[in-house]
This record gives C-alpha cells, sequence and structure tokens, in this order.
C-alpha cells in the first residue's frame, strides 16, 4: 500500500479522524496559545528597567475570566483578562496552562522518538545478526523490563539537580525502548528468512541496507503504532514525575500545575480552574492518541476496516 494510499484511508477513518483533530487542536494550542496572553511562561508580568527584567504579580486566586488593573514596577497601569484566572502567588494560569502543554507535549515527543529509535535499532540487529549479538541484546533487554521503569525514573531525576525538558525527555526515552526492541525483534525474526530477504543478501546488500532498505520498509505500520504508544506513554511518566515533584526545573509543565495545585490545597478550597484544565488536558491528549492508534490498526489491517474506512 502506497503512503498516500495509506493516508487517504487514514483520513476516511473516523477514529483516526477524531484523535488526529483533538491532538492537532492541542498542537496548535500550545504554538499560538501564547500569543493570546501579555504573560510570560511563569504566569508573571514582566517590565525591563534598565535591562532588568522585574516581575508584576496579579491578584491571588482569581477566578476565570476576571478584569485586573496590573501596576507595573515603574507605575504604568494596564488592563488585563486572565482568561482561567490565577493561582495562590497571582501567577496567570492560562499562561502557564499553554506554555505548560507545550513544554510536555515537546518533552513526550522527544521521548517518544529516543525510546522508539533505541528499540527499533536493537531489535533489528537482535532479530537480524542472531546468535551471541541477540543474546546480548536481549539480555539486557530482559534486565530492563524486569527493573520497574518509574523507579528508574524516579532514581534518575532525583540525582539530577537541574531538569531541563530535554533531560527528562532522555530519562523517559532510555527507560521506555525495552517493549518495542522484544517486538520488534520478534518481526524481524519472521521477516529475515522471507524470500525478498534472501534475495538481497545474493545481491551482496549489506546488513544494514538490508535492514534498513528490506525489513523495515514491512514494518513501518507497526513501529508507527509503537511510536504513539511511546508517546502516550511519555506524556503519563511526563506527568507523573512532575507531580510528585521531579519535573523540569526550568519550565512549567501540565504535570508541574498539577503538583502546585495539590501542594497548595486548590482542591479543598474550590480553586478547580487550577487543577481542572491540565487534568483535563492530559485526558485528552491520551484519549486523542488511543483513537488515533485504533484508527491506523484498522487502516493497516483491512480486516478490520468498514465501510470503506
Amino acid at each position: 500500500m502506497s503512503t498516500a494510499r495509506t493516508v487517504r484511508i487514514a483520513f476516511r477513518n473516523r477514529k483516526f479522524q477524531f484523535g488526529f483533530g483533538l491532538l492537532t487542536f492541542f498542537v496548535v494550542l500550545a504554538i499560538v496559545g501564547p500569543l493570546f496572553t501579555p504573560f510570560a511562561w511563569d504566569g508573571l508580568y514582566y517590565e525591563k528597567v534598565q535591562g532588568i527584567s522585574i516581575a508584576s504579580y496579579g491578584e491571588k486566586t482569581l477566578p476565570p475570566m476576571s478584569h485586573e488593573i496590573i501596576t507595573t514596577y515603574t507605575g504604568k497601569k494596564f488592563e488585563v483578562v486572565h482568561i482561567l484566572g490565577t493561582n495562590i502567588n497571582g501567577q496567570d494560569l492560562y499562561a502557564r496552562l499553554v506554555y505548560g502543554l507545550r513544554t510536555s507535549l515537546w518533552i513526550a515527543f522527544l521521548a517518544a522518538v529516543i525510546g522508539t529509535l533505541v528499540g527499533v535499532t536493537v531489535g533489528f540487529v537482535a532479530g537480524y545478526k542472531g546468535g551471541w549479538t541477540d543474546e546480548t541484546l536481549m539480555m539486557l533487554t530482559n534486565i530492563m523490563l524486569v527493573i520497574p521503569s518509574i523507579v528508574l525514573l524516579i532514581l534518575v531525576a532525583a540525582y539530577l539537580s537541574a531538569r531541563t525538558p530535554g533531560i527528562q525527555a532522555l530519562i523517559i526515552g532510555l527507560t521506555g525502548w525495552p517493549w518495542v526492541a522484544r517486538a520488534v525483534r520478534s518481526q524481524t525474526l519472521s521477516l529475515k528468512n522471507r524470500e525478498f530477504v534472501n534475495l538481497a543478501r545474493l545481491a551482496g546488500l549489506g546488513d544494514l541496507r538490508i535492514i534498513f532498505g528490506e525489513i523495515m520498509p514491512n514494518m513501518i505500520s507497526y513501529i508507527f503504532m509503537a511510536a504513539i504508544l511511546q508517546f502516550s506513554g511519555a506524556i503519563l511518566a511526563s506527568a507523573t514525575l512532575d507531580f510528585i515533584g521531579l519535573g523540569p526545573t526550568t519550565m512549567v509543565s501540565l504535570g508541574n500545575i498539577l503538583q502546585k495545585a495539590i501542594a497548595y490545597n486548590a482542591l479543598q478550597f474550590g480553586w478547580w480552574w487550577w487543577f481542572i484544565p491540565p487534568g483535563l488536558i492530559i485526558t485528552l491528549i491520551i484519549t486523542a492518541l488511543f483513537f488515533i492508534n485504533i484508527g491506523m490498526e484498522e487502516v493497516f489491517n483491512p480486516r478490520l476496516r468498514r465501510g470503506g474506512e
């Protein structure tokens, strides 16, 4: 099936349409959302005075769509609208949400790329080469599978005093690849003795050209769905680390917003606008990825298609 035909079939699938549309909405919100607020990523308004940025805080725990007149350090006054209200520190929650969404999506994307690349590479090499190479790589994979990934995540994240989004993505990606490696290895074992692979060997092609030029194209659908699952798992892993206070220390994220809300008893005080939006967005992103995965499974498996989808 050609790529163009696969794309056409995918966009006729209602599950894929729903999931892709929902995910696209959040990606667009993360990109353009900050344009609709004068506040920085931390929810504060900054004014430069002699080259130094001085922050101005808003009123504490304002509900959504509240209007406020902010007075800056130099006495400048201007009216703002807090679309999602403010938290107990007077920080604008809409600004924190859209910047946090951008951070969380970037972490998940980078972690999914790292986890998928490592898993696919290990799986291909182990399955194709066999022998001691296969045994060594699978021993390493099995060790990683036995150790709970959340424990590794917590230990590594806690050891680092300063954590950037890239560091968190690297940690998540390097602990989430083993299941991909095992799955890709099993598929490679079933493909490496096929006739087209034997013909490639007879033609004198090298191992890497056979793996990535002959075997990999026959597994694109599986790799794509594995990447979607990696992305979904990275969203949850990132939120988990953030929620227990081990998220990025240089930027805000969705899990970080939730962690602060719980720490300041937002639930008990009824400040729903602090914790419901980030929690709802995480849930909807996972839902979108689920529908994308189900839709793509129907696209790649003709037996699951119905009604010309």
